[in-house]
């Protein structure tokens, strides 16, 4: 659903200065969730192409910045998965 959110309103900008991007989180830290942090790493290991149990608040805070920042200047439309992989396992 983000990507047709991003992608539309990215056409409506046209040549205008919009950008319109999306950054998709993958798997949330367990304090997102009911189960403990210990209950939730073995799971969430199983779940991501990389070996880490989730993606930490500050690695997605990071792929924002950069899509808002000058070097993201000319990227529009794009869902950026910071999903550690989650998305192709």
């Amino acid at each position: 659903m983000a990507e047709v959110v991003e992608r539309g309103v990215a056409e409506l900008g046209g040549l205008d200065v919009v950008v319109a991007n999306a950054g998709i989180q993958g798997n949330p830290g367990p304090a997102a969730q009911t189960p403990t942090e210990d209950d939730a790493v073995p799971v969430y290991r199983t779940l991501n192409a990389l070996p880490i149990p989730y993606v930490e608040p500050d690695d997605i805070s990071n792929a924002v910045l950069f899509l808002a920042s000058d070097e993201g200047r000319y990227i529009t439309g794009a869902a950026l998965p910071v999903d550690a992989g989650y998305a192709v396992k």
